[in-house]
């Protein structure tokens, strides 16, 4: 192994049960003994953007859109700000990812981008709708519509690049009272 390492479980959410590894004697028999965990080169944050793709494949397992979303800032496993950025990784997937079997509605894909080199390295796939999708749909990448006309109005649709570049999302957490609240 190559230090430094990071340790994540297979499972994972919300950043629990990370671990970042300098050497092996950081290592412990907590990490060694835990089947879930998976030993990752760890990408240093200081020379890398790590970004989230949302893409959207239709019915014949064809990418239709792309949206990289730059992750700023993280809170949780939370991306609390965040912009949308038309870069390589759109050209990237477009050229290894245009179809994938089986392959259908929102894959949420992360990758870091090395500043300097340009390097891409591809991290996670997950089938589903990721936790920062608010902010490409309001940039325009409108999967739900897409979802609807394609599985009950059978429209086939088009690959769409039209969505905002640069669009900055910041999250924050707001009190809500409820006066006299009575069930």
């Amino acid at each position: 192994m190559k230090f430094p390492l990071f340790i994540k479980p297979n499972n994972g959410s919300r950043s629990i049960d990370t671990f970042y590894i300098e050497s092996k004697e950081d290592i412990t028999d907590y990490h060694l003994q835990n089947e879930k965990f998976m030993f990752l080169e760890y990408i240093d944050h200081s020379k890398n953007d790590e970004f989230t793709c949302d893409t959207y494949y239709g019915k014949d397992n064809k990418l239709k859109c792309v949206v990289p979303r730059k992750r700023i800032e993280v809170r949780d496993g939370e991306v609390n700000k965040g912009k949308t950025e038309k870069n390589e990784l759109v050209n990237y997937i477009k050229a290894l990812l245009n179809k994938v079997e089986g392959a259908l509605g929102c894959l949420t894909m992360q990758f870091f981008l090395n500043r300097e080199t340009r390097e891409i390295v591809a991290i996670e796939i997950n089938p589903r709708f990721g936790g920062g999708y608010p902010l490409s749909y309001l940039a325009g990448a409108n999967f739900p519509k897409w979802i609807i006309e394609e599985y009950m109005l059978n429209k086939k649709i088009s690959y769409f690049e039209g969505w905002e570049d640069n669009l900055l999302m910041l999250r924050y957490d707001k009190e809500v009272l409820v006066h006299k609240y009575e069930k």
